[in-house]
């Protein structure tokens, strides 16, 4: 096998792998007996790890440590500005947690949720929706903040505020 071809495959591999986890909707979908059902959802979930490993023998340490990088590097950009705005915190902060509020009902009310499994998943799909969003309209520095909450080391350090009534003239 050429290089190219070596390559070109692994990368169609990586592809139907990321693919792979939407094919669990379908299957969900089906009237097959619940334990085939499992199964098939099981694997469809772990299809990219599944897909990963033949990919990268396919295509060579080189390759993959390169498109690795490229990901990489695509996922740090996409991450936005950090000063904000006190509405836009406002709207942010409103985005990231109105997402709770369906996880309290469906916990503590379930009769006030729909008993329809299509309209609860739209429920919780928006939802999702809305916390994803959230995260992008606060900005990079609540990333930062949140990261910080995985880090064992890290202090909260607020900003110093002036206060101009209390100075002696």
């Amino acid at each position: 096998m050429s290089a190219n071809f070596r390559l070109a495959l692994g990368v169609a591999l990586l592809a139907i792998g990321a693919v792979l986890p939407f094919g669990a909707v379908f299957v969900f979908e089906t009237d097959w007996p619940p334990i085939l059902k499992s199964a098939l959802t099981g694997i469809l979930l772990f299809g990219p790890e599944l897909a990963t490993i033949p990919a990268a023998a396919i295509m060579g340490k080189e390759n993959f440590a390169r498109i690795v990088a490229g990901l990489k590097r695509c996922i740090r950009n996409i991450k936005p500005a950090g000063d904000i705005g006190p509405v836009r915190h406002a709207i942010g902060l409103v985005l990231f947690l109105v997402p709770v509020l369906p996880a309290y009902v469906m916990a503590y009310l379930p009769s006030r949720m729909p008993d329809n499994s299509a309209e609860r998943l739209w429920v919780n799909l928006c939802a999702d929706a809305g916390f994803v969003t959230s995260l992008f309209v606060l900005g990079g520095d609540f990333w930062d903040k949140l990261k910080s909450l995985f880090v064992r080391e890290a202090r909260v350090t607020f900003p110093a505020h002036t206060d101009t009534h209390s100075k002696a003239a």
